[in-house]
């Protein structure tokens, strides 16, 4: 089928529709693509530095070490921040007013976060590309089949072959709306699976990393 004699036949709402789709799937498998490489390389790097985390023999060795194995900056950002409280002045604001123990659950907490914002990036695209892409199709069909129809009863004739064309160019949408979401919905699924298993590991590491913190400065005053 002839996809210019298609994109020609079609109206605003059409060509929109099929234009919208297309930004869809473009911007899709950036993400995936993206995030592909970006879980594959953290995924290692996060076992690694955790590995070399306990095996040296300092905090500040550990820093240093870390910027060679951590590449996707997913478990520096906890040990800078409980290294951070456990150098910081008593005095200060209200926050150095609270316990250590509250001040290591407070920045460990907030470097968490950071790091698990950067995990979940592109998923909630993914997301909605795959929810939305079969009825932004859909629509395309309906809208087409309207139009075909409308066009064949204009011409005052009306047979298969004038309805199967115009008809099936419509369905066309369909086809595009599920060639779109597919690939979404299974990068989805995988991607969700892969964050979960470093985000366990990284909430695992951040309590031992706390208790070693409090056990080092003296407890939790």
């Amino acid at each position: 089928m002839d996809l210019l004699h298609w994109w020609r036949q079609g109206d605003a709402v059409t060509q929109g529709t099929a234009l919208l789709l297309l930004a869809m799937s473009v911007g899709s498998w950036v993400v995936i693509v993206w995030k592909t490489w970006f879980l594959h390389r953290g995924s290692r790097d996060v076992a690694r530095s955790m590995a070399a985390f306990w095996q040296a023999p300092a905090v500040d060795a550990a820093q240093r070490t870390l910027a060679a194995f951590d590449r996707e900056t997913l478990v520096l950002p906890l040990v800078a921040a409980a290294h951070a409280v456990a150098q910081r002045s008593p005095a200060g604001s209200l926050a150095h007013a609270a316990s250590r123990s509250q001040q290591l659950t407070r920045g460990l907490r907030d470097a968490l976060h950071a790091v698990l914002a950067r995990l979940q990036a592109g998923q909630v695209l993914l997301a909605t590309v795959g929810s939305t892409a079969p009825f932004v199709g859909l629509l395309g069909t309906v809208w087409g089949i309207y139009h075909a129809l409308t066009a064949i009863a204009g011409a005052g004739q009306i047979s298969i072959e004038r309805v199967a064309g115009p008809v099936g160019e419509a369905l066309i949408m369909t086809a595009a709306g599920l060639a779109v979401a597919i690939p979404a919905v299974l990068a989805y699924n995988a991607f969700g699976r892969v964050v979960g298993r470093i985000e366990a590991d990284l909430e695992g590491f951040a309590l031992d990393l706390r208790e070693l913190m409090l056990h080092q400065t003296g407890g939790g005053g």
